[in-house]
């Protein structure tokens, strides 16, 4: 099982970045995905969340309105679009896949990708 994501950085104050977070391993379409973050000296925060088949989606308080969680099951990926980047959107961003497998729960996760706001 593998979660590989990509497409962070150095952003300024109000830019946008897309993480990508590429799955391969399981049966992709079968689980809810998830982007977590982890700031310097915070604990990790559940940031956005789609379900299996992508009918439904959740975000924190903190982000809704300026990111959006999206996903390809024909390409096993999983996106984040982040607009109107805050310096306080700084944190390493971790893509989790979620599910149920012979009811045992499965959760696996990416190594994570740095995003940094700043000017």
């Amino acid at each position: 099982v593998q979660l590989v994501e990509s497409g962070g950085g150095l952003v300024q104050p109000g830019g946008s970045l897309r993480l990508s977070c590429a799955a391969s391993g399981f049966t992709f379409s079968r689980y809810i995905m998830n982007w977590h973050r982890q700031a310097p000296g915070k604990e990790r925060e559940l940031v956005a969340q789609i379900t299996s088949v992508g009918s439904s989606t959740n975000y924190a308080d903190s982000v809704k309105g300026r990111f959006t969680i999206s996903r390809d099951n024909a390409k096993n990926t999983v996106y984040l679009q982040m607009n109107s980047l805050k310096p306080e959107d700084t944190a390493v961003y971790y893509c989790n896949a979620l599910g149920t497998v012979l009811a045992s729960t499965m959760s696996y996760w990416g190594k994570g990708t740095l995003v940094t706001v700043s000017s």
